[in-house]
């Protein structure tokens, strides 16, 4: 079980760096709505985090992760409801909150491992 839960969390992880990766270039959310190519990329790693949370709050769900059910339903909203996702909202998420989410993470690996 622990082997399963760092592994989802180096998934997040990954997905967060890739993200950063992604937006490196990007520093306006107008450059942000005129790549496609980067808004599919942001979206589908943000759909990995939520479900790699949803898998580790399954396996261990008194892991303190801030708006941990915020960020599964964001997940399911990118899947399911797609067409109610604004560009400016993901934009703001990965400003404000990814930064925390990767921080908290990166402290449950080490008190995991």
């Amino acid at each position: 079980m622990k082997t399963d839960i760092i592994k989802y969390l180096e998934d997040i992880l990954l997905s967060i760096e890739a993200i950063e990766l992604h937006l490196k270039e990007t520093t306006e959310l107008k450059e942000y709505q005129n790549n496609l190519t980067v808004i599919d990329a942001v979206e589908r790693r943000l759909s990995i985090i939520g479900e790699a949370l949803y898998k580790v709050n399954k396996l261990n769900p008194i892991l303190l992760i801030t708006d941990k059910s915020k960020i599964v339903s964001l997940r399911h909203i990118l899947i399911h409801e797609y067409d109610l996702i604004e560009d400016a909202t993901i934009w703001n998420i990965v400003h404000k909150n990814l930064p925390v989410l990767k921080r908290e993470i990166l402290e449950s690996v080490k008190k995991i491992s």
